[in-house]
């Protein structure tokens, strides 16, 4: 993969530098950024991060299988854990990244906390290497969630489009979640799906729009 076409894939993970064209290979695109040891790009990778598993088929394991290099796969590591600090300063939750954390161990647990910690009192964080900005990390992090808003509304309405598709994925499978969005949205939904909407979904929407439950799960969060 060339300059261009990284850039190219680049913009369609979010990272708007030219107007992406053809198909993406989301994972070769991040082993690709991980590779060039551009601080940048390496700056904008919690952006990336968080689109290619939003949007695409972003797949960890696949990102290690085009690093052939153990320093190549050590720094993407590190760009991960650095994602995941980058997220936990924002207070976003991915259904995704809580998986990707759960596997971590005690001391990346700590080690994640305290590049937040970095982040919160606007240290240099040293990476595989490369000094990063946390003024710069953050900066660039708002910038492309926040492209059309000021910063306060905009980052607060991304946080709640994030936390309703974490909820809804604490609640439903992926196909489950697929159909309450086609639904909702009005979608057409063939035999199958509508017989499996209404015998599994069906029920578990019309529990969620009880209001006695609501309430009562309202009260247990307060305790």
């Amino acid at each position: 993969m060339d300059k261009k076409e990284l850039l190219e894939n680049l913009d369609r993970l979010g990272f708007s530098l030219f107007e992406a064209t053809g198909d993406l290979d989301v994972n070769k695109t991040l082993a690709e950024v991980v590779k060039s040891k551009d601080t940048r790009l390496w700056e904008g990778f919690p952006v990336l991060l968080a689109n290619a598993a939003q949007e695409y088929n972003f797949d960890y394991g696949r990102v290690e299988n085009y690093l052939s290099k153990t320093k190549d796969k050590e720094d993407f590591h590190s760009l991960v854990l650095l994602s995941l600090a980058v997220y936990q300063y924002f207070r976003l939750s991915f259904a995704w990244a809580s998986q990707l954390k759960s596997c971590l161990s005690t001391e990346e647990v700590d080690y994640v906390k305290g590049l937040q910690n970095a982040l919160s009192r606007n240290d240099v964080v040293s990476l595989a290497g490369s000094r990063l900005h946390s003024d710069r990390l953050k900066v660039t992090f708002n910038n492309y969630f926040e492209r059309d808003a000021g910063k306060a509304r905009q980052l607060k309405e991304k946080y709640e489009v994030l936390s309703l598709e974490y909820a809804l994925s604490q609640l439903f499978s992926p196909k489950q979640k697929e159909l309450f969005k086609k639904r909702l949205s009005g979608e057409p939904l063939n035999k199958t799906e509508k017989e499996y909407y209404s015998r599994t979904v069906k029920k578990k929407v019309s529990a969620l729009a009880n209001p006695e439950l609501h309430r009562l799960a309202q009260k247990l969060m307060k305790y």
